[in-house]
């Protein structure tokens, strides 16, 4: 059987996104960031089917008109909801699904993320966190975004007995969630 993959993206209301960087943007310009951040992570999808985990009709109607699809996931926050729209993506026939966070400025490909069997991590650039993982679908991964996310997420892969891929990729590592990140994007 051939493997079945898909990207999800988790996106929250563009109303409350990048709220860590109120000091530096106003409510405006967040809500522009976090939309054109969102849109080149749905882009970067390129052949995979994407599915969008979200709990706001704008971000709803954003996503569908990327082409993604919706999943509905209200009041879960971020981990609940990807877990959720993995196993709403296993039940569809998919068989690893590569979880992409949506603030990824240099999204271009997610093609080479994913190995049947394993598990699949791109850490942040300070490898604390987890920008991108790909997981076997019908593994009954226990997502656990947040501070420390990398290391909670490869000690979740052994616990599942699950061999874990660390791939470095710098496009991938960059994010923006602190006023510092900026400069990332910066003209």
């Amino acid at each position: 059987m051939d493997d079945v993959r898909v990207l999800l993206v988790p996106v929250k209301a563009f109303h409350v996104a990048k709220l860590r960087l109120a000091g530096v943007l106003p409510p405006v310009s967040r809500s522009l960031l976090a939309r054109e951040l969102a849109t080149r992570v749905i882009r970067a999808g390129k052949d995979l089917p994407v599915s969008v985990v979200c709990d706001d009709h704008e971000v709803a109607a954003f996503a569908e008109s990327l082409g993604a699809s919706v999943i509905w996931t209200p009041g879960l926050g971020l981990s609940g909801a990807v877990e959720a729209g993995v196993e709403h993506l296993r039940q569809a026939g998919a068989t690893i699904v590569v979880v992409s966070h949506a603030d990824l400025p240099y999204a271009e490909d997610f093609g080479h993320i994913g190995e049947e069997g394993k598990v699949t991590i791109v850490p942040d650039r300070f490898r604390d966190g987890t920008n991108v993982i790909a997981v076997p679908a019908g593994g009954g991964f226990r997502f656990s975004y947040g501070p420390g996310s990398f290391e909670r997420h490869r000690a979740e892969a052994a616990r599942r007995d699950l061999p874990v891929v660390v791939v470095e990729d710098e496009r991938l590592a960059a994010d923006v969630d602190l006023p510092s990140d900026l400069a990332l994007i910066a003209p």
